[in-house]
């Protein structure tokens, strides 16, 4: 199954043989996982979500200041 992640107008992906987390995902793209929302079709995503097929997924960063 193939992860797409659209991140800063780049396309990012991973592989996988069997199901697969978002937060696996990300850390496997090396993305800090408390930076970024995960939308998919308009709607945030939790980081414990399963993926279980061929998904695209878009990247949201959170910015905090202070």
């Amino acid at each position: 199954m193939r992860v797409e992640i659209e991140s800063d107008g780049n396309i990012l992906f991973v592989e996988s043989e069997k199901p697969i987390t978002v937060n696996e995902v990300l850390r496997k793209l090396e993305i800090q996982t408390s930076t970024v929302l995960v939308v998919y079709d308009g709607t945030i995503v939790p980081h414990t979500s399963l993926i279980e097929s061929d998904i695209r997924l878009e990247l949201v960063v959170v910015s905090s200041g202070g």
